[in-house]
């Protein structure tokens, strides 16, 4: 089974509540290693937009169930974004691989997740 969520996030309301908050705003979102290599308010939305529409494949939103930091998003080589997802949340959901694509533009960042699921004996 394939399941897809996607978001779009508004860079300027990213800009207000990094202005507003700082650091712990960041800290709140963000896993040590992106807050590294989060400078641009734009790829902080990629990456605020890209745990939202994981949230939403997994068909939980961001809450108990699935938080901002049971993903990171990282880019390869040739600058591609990937998940990195908690091992408990790939067990708890049956992930077999997760696809993500992040874009940004006009003020606004979106990004689509794809996750493959592994078949279970429940959903059989």
């Amino acid at each position: 089974m394939i399941k897809i969520g996607t978001d779009i996030t508004a860079v300027r309301r990213i800009a207000a509540l990094r202005a507003k908050y700082g650091a712990k705003f960041l800290k709140r979102i963000l896993k040590k290693s992106e807050r590294s290599s989060a400078l641009r308010d734009e790829s902080i939305a990629g990456v605020y937009a890209a745990k939202e529409a994981l949230s939403k494949a997994l068909g939980t939103g961001i809450g108990a169930e699935f938080g901002f930091k049971d993903a990171k998003i990282y880019k390869d080589a040739l600058g591609a974004p990937h998940l990195k997802i908690r091992k408990k949340i790939r067990k708890k959901f049956h992930i077999k691989s997760a696809s993500l694509s992040i874009t940004h533009d006009a003020n606004v960042a979106i990004a689509v997740v794809a996750l493959v699921l592994k078949k279970s004996k429940k959903r059989a």
